[in-house]
């Protein structure tokens, strides 16, 4: 598979296939003649004297000193590696990957005004699979300076590129480094979100939960995520003995049960509408400044501030902060006897002092907790305005806020981990038939694949990475 970019049309899947499946990537030949006219634009407006930012001047405070013809270079090359102050550890091999056909898509877009040689080269870095170092701390989303300055240094020095006036600028002055962050954060979610409504499915079994909260009156509430979540979760529940008369325990479960298609339903809406965002910053203009092919112009403009991807990764997880806290609190009542009914902790012998599962209730609120607090908003921090003599006045911290979304996810794969095995064991320890509905049983034999029961004198499983692994396959959404 190739994927063919052309700055318009670059979709979430193909990002995932390029960075974590392999596919190669292909300039496309209107790109490519988009990007020799776009350069003419540039370098016949910087002919006729008008200062162009980043190409006839220098960047920054520095906007107002003249960048002599002989110095192009020497000024480029400087630009790049100056830009090379990120700290922290190195970026994952899929988010080099996904930076690098982020900002391949953005200079085939043309709007940068670079000639098409330097995409040429970022394309030759993916298919070859050059080996760069991204340090991941150090942007503040206001273009993505340092993690930038590191792929444009590793990109120029391997063979030795000249850059030419305005594509130093134009390498580091744009978000592929957050934008790429952002789309396996957006990517990884929605698998989480069918993993989430797998676990509840399998939870209402074990806790023998009331399906009236699946009823088909939900039409009353006409929100899509909500009625995306019950049709599932009566996919998933299809055939269960839940539907049956006098099997379900409560009238009205605790809230966590009674409003999982809500929670869940809001969690998808959200998901959404990031996701529209994201689609739209795949394949926007990034840099500073434009060129205008139509008009013959270039045009100073702040198209470095991503504040609509930045804000919907906020917004994404606070959406799911909920959607978490709940699914512990799910988990807890079944091992509380008052509400499942079955033995404290889901223990085989209590009698003995067996405690059973109980210790994943503590593992579960650690898990919880720290997820949660990965939800604060960070959209809107304010920069310091001394930076670059006060030019550089906003931030959006677009990195932090879809590094931070990684981590949330990525918690919310181990709070499933746990989900899973809980319900699994209360299943296991509920007397009298029991037909699960379709998905859940196929949800069951799942867990049971990875992690076997616990027979009575066993403790309870000490590593459930298999769960982790099987909820990171996106298995669960297949149900």
């Amino acid at each position: 598979m190739t994927v063919v970019l052309d700055g318009v049309s670059l979709r979430l899947d193909q990002v995932i296939s390029v960075a974590r499946q392999g596919a190669r990537v292909a300039l496309a030949p209107e790109a490519i003649e988009r990007m020799r006219r776009s350069r003419q634009v540039l370098e016949q407006v910087g002919a006729e004297g008008a200062p162009i930012y980043g190409f006839s001047t220098g960047a920054g405070a520095l906007k107002r000193v003249a960048v002599d013809a002989q110095d192009v270079h020497e000024f480029n090359r400087l630009l790049v590696m100056n830009c090379r102050v990120g700290q922290g550890p190195p970026a994952s091999d899929e988010v080099v990957r996904g930076t690098l056909l982020r900002l391949a898509n953005n200079l085939a877009r043309a709007t940068a005004g670079v000639r098409p040689e330097l995409a040429d080269l970022v394309v030759q870095a993916l298919n070859e699979r050059w080996p760069i170092a991204i340090r991941m701390l150090g942007s503040l989303g206001q273009a993505d300076l340092a993690p930038m300055g590191d792929v444009a240094a590793a990109l120029i020095e391997r063979v030795g590129f000249r850059l030419e006036a305005g594509e130093g600028m134009a390498m580091v002055d744009n978000n592929s480094f957050s934008t790429s962050i952002a789309a396996f954060a957006v990517a990884d979610c929605t698998r989480l979100c069918d993993a989430l409504d797998a676990a509840g499915a399998l939870e209402m079994e074990a806790f023998l939960a009331n399906p009236s909260v699946l009823h088909a009156v939900l039409r009353e509430r006409p929100y899509d995520g909500l009625q995306t979540t019950a049709a599932r979760l009566r996919e998933l529940l299809a055939g269960s003995r839940l539907w049956q008369p006098g099997v379900p325990r409560n009238l009205q479960d605790p809230l966590t049960f009674r409003c999982l298609p809500q929670l869940h339903g809001a969690l998808r809406d959200v998901l959404t509408y990031a996701r529209g965002q994201l689609d739209i910053e795949l394949n926007a203009a990034q840099s500073n400044p434009l060129v205008d092919v139509e008009d013959g112009r270039v045009v100073s403009v702040g198209c470095f501030d991503i504040l609509p991807l930045a804000a919907a990764l906020d917004f994404l997880r606070i959406a799911l902060a909920p959607v978490l806290t709940s699914a512990n609190e799910r988990m807890m009542k079944l091992l509380h006897a008052g509400f499942s009914g079955l033995a404290p902790g889901l223990a085989a012998r209590p009698d003995r002092g067996d405690d059973g599962f109980s210790e994943f209730g503590v593992a579960g609120q650690a898990v919880a907790a720290e997820a949660r607090l990965l939800a604060v908003p960070v959209s809107f921090e304010m920069a310091s305005s001394t930076q670059a003599e006060g030019i550089e006045d906003r931030t959006t911290m677009a990195p932090l806020a879809a590094r931070r979304l990684t981590e949330m996810v990525s918690l919310g794969e181990r709070l499933v981990a746990i989900e899973l095995v809980v319900a699994a064991r209360a299943i296991d320890l509920r007397a009298g038939p029991r037909p699960l509905g379709a998905g859940a049983e196929a949800a069951h034999r799942l867990v049971r694949r990875h992690i076997p029961a616990t027979r009575e004198g066993e403790p309870v499983p000490a590593d459930l990475e298999p769960l982790v692994e099987l909820v990171r396959s996106g298995a669960l959404g297949d149900l």
